[in-house]
């Protein structure tokens, strides 16, 4: 599992960089009377995610982590059952984020995604799964305006935008 952890930590450490690198290509700064310039949140989210990575990568070089302190195999029965239902998951939600929408896919992921993974309470699931699209729809939807797919959902939202526009 510990050479797993540091290919996954150096993959994506590199993908973050390439990330970086084409987000540069449009403005990263602030433009004046427009707000950040488009490449600015793919730039500094990919930043973050080298950071995250790096760290992911030092922590596994110590053995800091239980994943890196094995000497298992690369992929045993255990890490790819982990991965399978990780991966069934994710596609899950795309799915129901093709009809439901983003605001029903994300909270049932994230309850079902911190709740069996993470093994954190109900409450901690429950409050995590209803506080997120709440912030990322005042996010995105009325601080940018960058509208994200609602499927059938979407009449549900229409009081909201015309309070807050």
């Amino acid at each position: 599992m510990r050479k797993a952890e540091l290919l996954t930590a150096a993959i994506l450490s590199a993908l973050s960089l390439y990330l970086m690198w084409k987000s540069a290509e449009l403005p990263i700064g602030w433009i004046p009377d427009e707000g950040p310039g488009g490449g600015a949140f793919p730039f500094w989210l990919a930043a973050g995610m080298l950071v995250c990575s790096v760290t992911i990568f030092l922590r596994a070089l110590k053995g800091a982590t239980p994943a890196s302190a094995s000497r298992e195999p690369f992929m045993d029965w255990v890490g790819l059952k982990l991965f399978l239902v990780a991966a069934g998951s994710l596609t899950a939600m795309i799915a129901v984020t093709q009809v439901a929408g983003v605001y029903v896919a994300v909270p049932l992921f994230l309850l079902f995604y911190v709740r069996v993974f993470g093994g954190h309470s109900w409450l901690t699931a429950g409050l995590l799964a209803l506080a997120t699209p709440v912030i990322t729809f005042f996010f995105f939807e009325i601080g940018l305006k960058i509208l994200l797919p609602k499927g059938v959902t979407e009449p549900l939202f229409y009081p909201l935008f015309q309070y807050f526009l």
